[in-house]
């Protein structure tokens, strides 16, 4: 019951910060509300966990919530690197687009 209850408060902080993020990410706010409302329903029935997980040909329910946790990871940290990439390169084109700028300023000074 402590599990439970732990689980269902920290759930909970998940769903708060979903619904602070919805104006700014719409995609990943109801993602993280739908993901975060799905694990409330398997912790409060984990035997539902336990038949779909027979259903899908895996032994227990937890390694079911598992193996969903590490794909979602997987794409979470997948897209964090795409977003991180593209911003480098917006770094790098405004760090030349400035030194360009800056170049052309300078040789126009120095010019007679």
């Amino acid at each position: 019951m402590i599990a439970q209850l732990s689980l269902t408060a920290l759930l909970f902080a998940v769903i708060l910060y979903a619904l602070s993020q919805y104006r700014r990410a719409p995609a990943v706010g109801l993602m993280s509300m739908m993901v975060a409302l799905v694990g409330l329903y398997f912790v409060w029935l984990p035997s539902h966990a336990t038949r779909l997980a027979a259903f899908a040909g895996i032994g227990r329910g937890v390694d079911l919530v598992l193996y969903v946790w590490v794909v979602i990871s997987m794409l979470m940290l997948l897209n964090l690197h795409l977003r991180l990439r593209m911003q480098m390169e917006q770094i790098t084109s405004l760090a030349r687009a400035l030194a360009m700028a800056n170049a052309r300023e300078t040789s126009s000074r120095s010019a007679p």
